[in-house]
């Protein structure tokens, strides 16, 4: 059997509107971001899937990079996990929600590094753009999902440490 031919003028309609569909999802432009040294280690996978759609007043966007995301247009914070573990540190550790972290405050950026878990997740954000408070307690319940084995110390804990004398 000969199967009907759709009209010239309907066909000539419905390619243009698929093509226009097909543009407009590939419009929103993927964030590039380099990937951390070990951002294959499938620790990082529990706690890619758990990051939250927002952060503050900026949207979760697509980046072209494993174990990485990023949230704004333009970017207000960057996440990349599998970053090198930091060692002991005179940086300033703070603790949010169970989660440690050492921040390095930089002019503008600030990176914020989580301490104790392996392997570590790097964030990158710009104070003015967005409050680290909110970074911090936005990534908490995601960060959790790598296990901690260390914890700050902090100066009051080194106090008391013996001295061995």
């Amino acid at each position: 059997m000969h199967q009907p031919r759709t009209p010239l003028p309907l066909r000539s309609l419905l390619l243009p509107a698929a093509a226009a569909v097909l543009a407009l999802s590939g419009c929103a432009p993927v964030v590039d971001v380099a990937p951390a040294k070990d951002a294959a280690n499938p620790a990082c996978a529990p706690m890619m899937v758990a990051l939250p759609d927002t952060m503050g007043d900026a949207g979760l966007r697509k980046t072209n990079s494993q174990a990485t995301a990023a949230w704004g247009d333009p970017s207000k914070v960057i996440l990349r996990c599998g970053v090198n573990v930091p060692g002991p540190t005179t940086d300033r550790c703070v603790s949010v929600n169970g989660i440690d972290w050492v921040i390095k405050e930089g002019d503008p950026v600030w990176t914020l590094t989580t301490f104790g878990r392996e392997p570590a997740t790097e964030i990158l954000m710009d104070p003015d753009q967005i409050s680290s408070a909110t970074v911090l307690a936005e990534l908490s319940a995601a960060a959790g999902k790598i296990k901690a084995t260390r914890n700050c110390v902090g100066q009051e804990e080194l106090q008391n440490l013996p001295t061995g004398q």
